[in-house]
């Protein structure tokens, strides 16, 4: 992205931001709690409320950042899956793990989500506007977003919150922002169908035996009597079959980790997912942020990326209107934490380390508690969990 001319500016805004998903929605958040008289303009190019290719695991964690910015009660109609399920298919001798999670995670169609949190960025001030962007420019003074038409609006900062395929991160150039490295994208497919009985009330994830990892299926009951499905791997994933992970491929290894899981399938998708890794990233340049799946703030080991949304909006937005330094504050609230990811992203590609990990989780409800926070949210490898996987090892 080179500095250029912001001719024909049509609008002037304190804080622009590209992308109205949680990303977004929680930067314009951010900002109007911080300073609520901020001008802040909200781009998309859908209508809400509007499907998004996602899990659809919320992670209380997220909640509680929202808390932050005031709001509350987002999700409070909406039921809880209390229950965690993990196993490794095919492997002889370890244990399916099934616990109670500390802290129950929501299923909840980005649909319901991201129409809601919109609402409530417009609720407290935001303006929400459909509009395809084209290019962002920085010059002395400010950024122009340039939309399809060629009107140009002008914010004082440019957040660029419109996920994997990022207009604001392509504007700004891969001598600025590099590509994805290699071994760190990785592709998932999802669908709607009924729960399977014995998935019932239970978030499950299966991982294979025989695909590199990370690589899972997973079922995550919605509520309402559906399941949010699907099967994630690394773009360059090697399996025992050898075949490309096309949607097909990927419904086909979900049907065998979790048989019965695709009958009656509905609104089957597929999408990329940028996964972190235990570097810092490039998350601003100049007066432009990125947040959320355009900042590559996407778990390694699960590929959850609600919360790491959610608390980048959150900074993006205040730091937008003079509410601190973006890099600094998401570095602290992050970095040790995606250290740590990187390291679990390791450990599960080793069988080994693997079933260590879910012996020692079958052994101590407290180990589970860490490893599920890990893949949630913000947690670590505790020495809990290390203490636990080397008496598993010690023991097999």
């Amino acid at each position: 992205m080179a500095a250029g001319t912001l001719g024909g500016v049509s609008e002037h805004w304190d804080l622009v931001v590209v992308g109205a998903g949680p990303a977004g929605s929680a930067a314009a958040l951010g900002a109007l709690h911080q300073r609520p008289d901020a001008r802040v303009l909200l781009l998309d190019r859908a209508d809400f409320p509007r499907d998004k290719v996602c899990g659809d695991g919320v992670a209380p964690h997220a909640l509680d950042v929202l808390a932050t910015v005031g709001v509350t009660g987002l999700l409070g109609d909406w039921p809880v899956a209390p229950r965690l399920r993990i196993s490794v298919v095919g492997a002889a001798g370890v244990p399916v793990v099934e616990e109670a999670m500390a802290r129950p995670a929501q299923v909840v169609p980005r649909a319901v989500l991201d129409e809601r949190l919109v609402r409530a960025a417009v609720e407290r001030g935001a303006v929400l506007r459909r509009a395809r962007v084209r290019d962002v420019l920085q010059d002395g003074a400010g950024v122009g977003v340039v939309l399809t038409d060629g009107e140009v609006v002008r914010g004082r900062i440019a957040v660029g919150a419109d996920g994997a395929h990022s207009e604001v991160r392509r504007a700004l150039g891969p001598a600025v922002v590099p590509p994805q490295r290699r071994g760190t994208t990785a592709i998932a497919v999802r669908a709607y169908a009924p729960v399977l009985p014995e998935h019932a009330g239970v978030q499950v994830l299966a991982f294979s035996q025989d695909t590199d990892r990370p690589s899972y299926a997973w079922s995550f009951p919605v509520g309402d009597g559906r399941a949010n499905v699907g099967f994630g791997q690394l773009v360059d994933s090697r399996s025992s079959v050898g075949e490309a992970p096309t949607r097909a491929r990927l419904l086909e290894r979900l049907e065998e980790l979790l048989p019965g899981t695709t009958a009656g399938a509905e609104q089957v998708a597929g999408h990329p997912l940028p996964l972190s890794t235990g570097r810092s990233g490039v998350w601003s340049v100049g007066r432009v942020l990125l947040a959320g799946d355009a900042a590559s703030l996407v778990n390694p080991v699960t590929g959850e990326g609600i919360y790491y949304a959610v608390l980048s909006g959150v900074l993006a937005g205040r730091a937008a209107v003079g509410g601190g330094r973006y890099d600094a504050m998401l570095a602290e609230a992050l970095v040790g934490h995606l250290r740590h990811t990187d390291l679990a992203a390791r450990l599960v590609r080793s069988d080994r380390l693997l079933h260590a990990a879910l012996r020692a989780s079958a052994h101590d409800s407290a180990v589970f508690d860490d490893l599920a926070d890990i893949g949630l949210a913000r947690g670590r490898l505790t020495r809990r969990v290390a203490g636990g996987m080397a008496r598993a090892l010690v023991g097999a």
